[in-house]
């Protein structure tokens, strides 16, 4: 069963490494914070993976879900940044 648990593991890494590639060349600063946050999402299933594997799977989870709350956070805040700072999106005008 644990190796099943590390092919799913090796598999999360390849699809991180995509992401990855997405975060770094994205053509637009949409397509980046996408591939950010996608692999934030994944370290949190890797994560949960790891605590699988080592046996101590109520501790790894605390540190998924503030890890989760840290990604969800981080990538809210850089997309209001460049929304309202970059002009990502025109807002329209208030009344």
């Amino acid at each position: 069963m644990n190796s099943l648990f590390l092919y799913i593991g090796l598999y999360l890494c390849a699809l991180m490494v995509l992401s990855l590639y997405r975060a770094v060349v994205g053509p637009t600063v949409v397509d980046r914070l996408i591939g950010v946050n996608a692999i934030g999402s994944k370290t949190v299933v890797l994560l949960a993976l790891i605590g699988l594997l080592y046996g101590r799977i109520d501790m790894f989870v605390d540190i998924a879900l503030a890890y989760a709350m840290l990604n969800f956070i981080a990538v809210l805040g850089a997309s209001r940044y460049f929304q309202k700072r970059k002009g990502l999106y025109e807002e329209p005008p208030y009344k």
